[in-house]
């Protein structure tokens, strides 16, 4: 008599592909990786301030977002992306890519969305297309052209981004260069994730956890964010890549754009 069956087989989500194409994607890339601290103490105050106010939790991702577009803004090379003919091509505006998870059928998978031109939105036009996009994620015609394209068989969603690749206005129409993936929502406490290297730039937002800190030269419980950055050292060189880091630092640190939200509301 046979032992009873001690396994069981799950198909693989078709959302599961773009981890195989960005795995395929990044295998050629020189990444550095930093792991930095921040003090986010002030900006989670007026997040919470703010909701007391008007009943609405703003997403701390699409602050994320915000202060990453102004980093940008002031170093360009950290959104710009090598060509085919090893020259960098730099965007005026900026392209932000980040995942969420979803539901499809009766599991949950990531699924990639493409924030345009975040350099020109306020906070609040991120937040309301953040939220949109996971209250609704099979709505938008871009979610379902996901969908059918995950479909195509592995060389020929290659071969897809290959022409991509070659030709800047089209990868700024379907991508960018730049990928923020928001994990600290899965686990309490503090840590740092590392991301796959498929893109110039990535940024892992780790969890947040308080603890005691030196602010104005006095030891205090504050809250730290960590967070990964990781960088395609073939684009761009560690000395300006510190001086991006070190900007969005301050950009997170100042609260920036939360502040004017904050008055707004008074």
């Amino acid at each position: 008599m046979g032992d009873k069956q001690a396994y069981k087989i799950e198909r693989i989500p078709p959302m599961r592909r773009f981890a195989f194409d960005a795995g395929y994607l990044g295998r050629r890339r020189h990444i550095v990786h930093g792991l930095v601290e921040v003090d986010v103490t002030d900006a989670r105050a007026l997040i919470r301030e703010y909701e007391r106010k008007t009943g609405e939790k703003l997403s701390f991702t699409a602050f994320v977002i915000l202060c990453l577009s102004k980093a940008i803004e002031e170093h360009p090379h950290a959104h710009a992306y090598r060509d085919w003919r090893n020259r960098l091509v730099i965007y005026e505006d900026i392209n932000i890519t980040s995942m969420f998870e979803v539901e499809f059928g009766q599991k949950k998978t990531p699924m990639p969305h493409l924030f345009r031109t975040t350099n020109r939105k306020s906070l609040m036009q991120i937040h309301d297309e953040l939220r949109a996009i996971q209250n609704r994620p099979h709505a938008s015609a871009e979610s379902k052209l996901m969908r059918w394209f995950l479909f195509l068989p592995a060389f020929l969603r290659r071969a897809f981004y290959r022409v991509v690749l070659r030709f800047p206005q089209t990868f700024r129409d379907n991508s960018s260069p730049v990928m923020v993936t928001a994990v600290g929502m899965f686990g309490g406490g503090g840590g740092w994730a590392i991301t796959m290297p498929n893109f110039t730039l990535n940024i892992a937002v780790g969890g947040i956890s308080r603890k005691p800190g030196v602010y104005k030269d006095e030891i205090v419980i504050r809250e730290y964010v960590d967070i990964t950055v990781s960088i395609d050292h073939d684009v761009v060189d560690g000395a300006p890549a510190a001086r991006f880091v070190q900007s969005f630092r301050t950009l997170l640190e100042a609260a920036h754009g939360l502040r004017d939200l904050q008055e707004s509301t008074e």
